[in-house]
């Protein structure tokens, strides 16, 4: 059975980042890599059954009922955006696939408004028949309780939260099922899911913020120093005050409170905390806000580094009154099925880019609040410690 079945089973991110190439950068190019942080090991022949799987891809097309969903509740993306994606198709030839001692290797390469919509699907795609071929199956009792207990705390403690879990869900159904129970058992506590298909098909908010990877594009083409100001104006010359999230990590939050002027802290409705303490992250922040004599309280930090409901409930009690809290919460709600199942810790992030197709390719870098988060080569992260003055 076909693992993406529809254009939309994909994270809210995606499409804004892509629509934001295609306004801004729309010759630019870009190579994903795939990278899996506990080195797992594959069976042999996943790089053939994962091909096989990428390949259906290319027969999926935008359906008039998602077209309408789409205009309705993503009005951010313009009509020229849409007519785009009615007539997209994946392209399997922007791929490379290959094992090599049962470590999975993957490439997506081509323009960076189309090649960047392989990434979750990618994701999810591994992740669900990593645990079909290893013969794992959900405790289906264990993860409908554990979906409704967490749902029933996360509304008595008065938090509001997003589900985040596409990327590294066990499998479409656990995600369909959690969402359903979510929907059901925490009320409005629930403000929706960043999965795009999954609020279509449950009626919910679609919600989500915006990607390191366009801060790792603006960090190749525009210098490290310029990388957080340069991405945070192209995203106010498209969005216009839409979509209002920021990350902050991509270079360390330290760099990024330095690059956030009082300009940006009163458009930008939130911050995103995605690696580090967040509690010290709070404090940061809030002082930041001081600094740049903006009002905390008017504004609110979005939490999505590997959340727990506890984790969650510790962290709205220490924002208190100071400062909004709202989380997204992923793998621990769309992979917690059953206690001898340990959920992937895979991503795929942007690792080369040009500007155009006869130019040398740039690399790109994360950095990131802790040090395993890290990607891209040891003599640029090295460089780009000594710009940032982090060495």
């Amino acid at each position: 059975m076909q693992i993406i079945k529809s254009i939309l089973d994909t994270d809210l991110y995606k499409f804004t980042t892509s629509y934001a190439y295609s306004k801004l950068f729309p010759r630019a190019f870009g190579e994903f890599e795939f990278v899996d942080r506990s080195n797992d090991n594959y069976p042999e022949g996943f790089d053939k059954l994962l091909k096989d799987e990428l390949n259906k891809m290319s027969e999926l097309s935008l359906t008039i009922d998602e077209e309408k969903f789409v205009r309705k509740n993503m009005p951010y993306l313009p009509p020229t955006y849409i007519d785009f994606l009615k007539g997209f198709r994946f392209d399997p030839s922007e791929l490379e696939i290959w094992m090599n001692n049962g470590k999975l290797h993957i490439k997506a390469s081509g323009l960076l408004y189309r090649v960047t919509l392989w990434e979750t699907p990618i994701l999810a795609t591994v992740s669900e028949l990593f645990f079909r071929i290893t013969g794992k199956h959900p405790d289906k009792e264990y993860m409908e309780n554990a979906a409704i207990e967490k749902a029933v705390k996360m509304k008595e403690h008065g938090i509001t939260f997003s589900l985040f879990g596409m990327r590294r869900r066990f499998s479409f159904d656990v995600e369909d099922r959690v969402t359903e129970l979510l929907k059901k058992h925490a009320g409005e506590s629930l403000y929706g899911t960043s999965n795009v298909y999954m609020a279509y098909k449950h009626n919910l908010k679609v919600s989500g913020t915006h990607p390191h990877e366009w801060v790792q594009f603006h960090g190749s083409i525009y210098g490290y120093k310029m990388a957080n100001y340069m991405s945070m104006e192209d995203w106010i010359n498209v969005y216009d005050g839409d979509l209002g999230t920021v990350l902050t990590d991509t270079y360390t939050t330290d760099v990024f409170l330095r690059n956030f002027s009082k300009k940006h802290a009163s458009l930008f409705t939130s911050l995103r905390h995605d690696s580090g303490d967040p509690l010290v992250f709070v404090d940061k922040v809030i002082k930041r806000y001081e600094e740049l004599r903006v009002d905390s309280k008017l504004k609110y930090l979005v939490f999505s580094d590997s959340l727990n409901v506890d984790k969650v409930i510790q962290i709205k009690d220490y924002c208190g009154d100071r400062i909004g809290a709202t989380f997204g919460i992923g793998t621990n709600l769309t992979n917690d099925v059953g206690h001898n199942i340990k959920s992937m810790n895979i991503v795929m992030k942007l690792f080369r880019c040009k500007m155009t197709a006869k130019e040398e390719w740039q690399e790109c870098v994360k950095l990131s609040d802790v040090e395993g988060k890290h990607t891209g080569s040891e003599r640029e992260i090295a460089l780009v410690k000594e710009t940032l003055g982090l060495s």
